[in-house]
């Protein structure tokens, strides 16, 4: 064979080889999946409802960093959530606001790794703005006819007012149990209630039509925010992709300003 036919032969197999990882390349995107390191896609989040502003946001950011990318939230009672993702609703990853709804969906087996901590948040009393009321603490929410709206027990929010108020000695009955924060800070901006038990960042978002009062039980009752990547996620390289972009400098970022505290 002379050196002319085998130098031939060399580049011809040379061009067949990045045809063939060139289709592999484009097959990849095409799919969905990530490409350079990046999460391209549709992304499907299912996130607690005291998430909503952030994470609105965090998608956008994502979206920007990753084109091709879509983000998707679903936003809700993190109890709520959980038993969706249990009963098979299509997503690729969960945010929860407490442990506990993380924990029902990790033990059915429809998590793809480890949850990680990304974020944590504490209670304050939502009155209305300006705090006409007078309002210094949870004693003062069991004063005669003070109306005060709080979370259903089985919703963080829930399980977080009621170890506060265990920590406070303080015994009240509210006129109302909503399923997610949003929901009991809403009877407070439509004067619906005098007070509701809910998240600084819930508080701060809605600072136009409500005032926080910080109170010192609320220590005692903090929520740590866990996040994951799901089994059966329709996109998994996305999925990955975001559960990362969340635990990033610039997400956390947008999480600190929104009153979120740092894992």
């Amino acid at each position: 064979m002379s050196a002319r036919v085998t130098r031939t032969a060399m580049v011809v197999v040379v061009v067949l080889a990045l045809t063939v990882a060139g289709c592999g390349a484009g097959d990849d995107r095409a799919s969905g999946g990530a490409a350079d390191g990046q999460g391209t896609g549709a992304v499907t989040v299912f996130a607690a409802a005291s998430l909503t502003e952030s994470f609105r946001r965090i998608g956008k950011d994502f979206e920007a960093a990753n084109p091709g990318s879509t983000v998707t939230l679903n936003v809700a009672g993190s109890s709520a959530l959980a038993n969706q993702i249990n009963q098979g609703a299509p997503a690729d990853v969960f945010a929860s606001a407490a442990p506990a709804n993380m924990a029902t969906v990790t033990e059915a087996g429809n998590t793809d790794g480890t949850p990680t901590t990304f974020a944590r948040n504490q209670l304050v009393i939502a009155v209305p703005r300006g705090n006409p009321g007078g309002v210094t603490g949870l004693p003062d929410l069991s004063r005669p006819g003070v109306k005060v709206a709080l979370c259903a027990n089985q919703v963080p929010c829930g399980a977080a007012a009621r170890t506060a108020l265990a920590a406070a000695g303080v015994a009240l009955t509210p006129v109302t149990l909503e399923q997610d924060v949003k929901g009991a800070l809403a009877k407070v901006k439509l004067g619906e209630v005098d007070a509701a038990l809910v998240y600084r960042t819930d508080a701060r978002a809605a600072s136009a039509d409500v005032t926080g009062v910080e109170f010192p039980e609320s220590a005692r009752a903090v929520n740590d925010y866990p996040i994951v990547a799901l089994k059966d996620a329709p996109n998994p390289a996305g999925a990955r992709a975001f559960v990362a972009y969340v635990r990033s400098a610039p997400a956390q970022a947008v999480l600190a300003e929104a009153g979120f505290q740092a894992p």
